[in-house]
């Protein structure tokens, strides 16, 4: 019997997983110190806002990144140094926050995180790309969706979305007990799993380190097998020697192949 507990926890697998979440923090904190953003907020709450950081000159667009952390965890300002590849690759670069369970649902979440990225697209002309880790690869790739909960007009600019790491399948997120906070039930559980649902009219790019727990790498292979089967543009890149937490740390490099496959 699967304990989808322990499949799902990344943070005790990982040798000095504390110190990496200590080091994104002063990252994300001398990045903007650096460089303050540009605060957007579409919300009452705190968390209903983004974080905007402009190039040189005329954007090539917008890159947008959802953050982790189940749904439950972190904040846009934890990751702000992840802004530094596309930004310096002209590209302006939003940060959207989001409510956490257990205050809402994953399904509400979805909302939030849609009207993060339509007010940022509402600042910043061009076209979209989507990327997200861990609960956010779930986001962006709902984004990405004919679905998605955009206007029209916002949903035709995004091109490609980048999944990293993403939680593909919640349906085993049930038997976790994490669900005593995200409260998943069947129903919800199924609509919100990508695996379940069309491949996005655009291009998608599931990107996972290869060092990862078994439970992230069958999600990659189960979702790249259902949109291929259904027709979708799509692909899985196995990063070498990365796990959870390592993988999305080359989006601060702007010449990482990471950084590339969100911009392209």
């Amino acid at each position: 019997m699967i304990d989808w507990t322990d499949a799902f926890e990344n943070g005790a697998y990982i040798a000095g997983a504390a110190d990496i979440v200590v080091r994104w923090a002063d990252a994300a904190s001398d990045f903007r110190d650096a460089h303050p953003p540009e605060v957007l907020a579409w919300g009452d709450h705190p968390r209903q806002a983004v974080d905007l950081w402009r190039p040189e000159g005329e954007a090539r667009g917008l890159a947008v990144f959802l953050h982790g952390g189940y749904w439950k965890a972190f904040d846009r300002t934890d990751w702000s140094h992840l802004a530094a590849g596309a930004l310096a690759r002209g590209w302006a670069v939003a940060l959207p926050g989001y409510r956490l369970a257990p205050e809402v649902r994953v399904s509400e979440i979805v909302h939030d995180a849609a009207a993060g990225v339509q007010a940022a697209a509402e600042a910043v002309g061009g076209p979209i790309r989507l990327a997200g880790h861990s609960a956010g690869g779930h986001l962006v790739l709902r984004l990405a969706g004919a679905d998605a909960p955009l206007a029209s007009a916002v949903r035709e600019r995004i091109g490609r979305v980048v999944s990293i790491s993403g939680v593909h399948d919640l349906r085993p997120l049930r038997l976790a007990a994490m669900n005593e906070v995200l409260r998943l039930d069947e129903a919800e559980a199924e609509a919100e799993s990508a695996v379940l649902r069309p491949p996005p009219p655009g291009p998608a790019t599931l990107w996972v380190g290869a060092a990862e727990r078994p439970e992230f790498l069958r999600q990659t292979r189960a979702l790249g097998e259902a949109w291929g089967r259904a027709g979708g543009d799509v692909r899985e890149v196995y990063d070498p020697g990365r796990n959870h937490f390592t993988v999305v740390d080359a989006l601060a490099d702007p010449g990482s192949p990471l950084t590339e496959a969100w911009l392209a």
